[in-house]
């Protein structure tokens, strides 16, 4: 029997985007609901959610994160999650000096990976069938004062989902530079700008 896995989109946004409300996600299949990260103007919509997952504990929309998700009767936090049969993975991403994360989502046959930040590609998404990824840098990626990660190019993002047979690539996590960049007409390579309130829907057998 199939079943279906939905994933909206909640906001597509860098920090301090001029256009859009930060990146979040929300997931829905039978009976779950689980949000990541997101923020102001990007919130899950009314109803209970299982979790609210985050890929970086200490980022700066934290304080806001844990008041809305505590209203929900949810906590804030990075770690795996099992939902019925989906399993929800927290992997590692190298980003910046501290830990943070991205979301490795297993629906029987079917992935999808949420990985919103990073400095260099990660390697599990590997074979992902959907993800949705790092958009801050267009053609150059932004590094961090100390040399400390940054944030990955669009370029470089979409080439390195190709050689590991990501099927679909959305980049969900757009800065100024990539702003700029849709704004000229440019397309991205290899994958395609998220939508807010878009909803990606996959079917996965138990």
């Amino acid at each position: 029997m199939k079943h279906w896995l939905r994933l909206t989109l909640l906001g597509v946004g860098a920090m301090n985007s001029p256009r859009f409300a930060p990146a979040g996600l929300l997931l829905r299949c039978p009976g779950h609901r689980v949000a990541f990260d997101g923020g102001p103007g990007a919130e899950p919509p009314a109803g209970p959610l299982d979790a609210w997952l985050v890929t970086d504990e200490r980022a700066e929309l934290r304080s806001v994160l844990r008041r809305r998700a505590a209203a929900r009767g949810v906590h804030v936090a990075a770690g795996d999650l099992r939902i019925g049969e989906i399993l929800v993975r927290c992997r590692p991403v190298v980003h910046t000096s501290h830990p943070a994360y991205g979301y490795r989502i297993e629906a029987g046959d079917v992935v999808v990976v949420w990985a919103p930040e990073f400095w260099e590609f990660p390697d599990w998404a590997a074979g992902a069938d959907l993800m949705f990824a790092e958009a801050a840098a267009w053609d150059r990626p932004i590094r961090f004062r100390g040399g400390v990660g940054g944030h990955a190019s669009v370029r470089t993002t979409g080439e390195r989902a190709a050689r590991l047979g990501v099927r679909r690539l959305v980049y969900a996590h757009i800065g100024r530079p990539s702003l700029r960049a849709m704004d000229a007409g440019a397309r991205p390579p290899g994958g395609e700008w998220g939508v807010e309130g878009r909803t990606y829907s996959l079917a996965f057998s138990r």
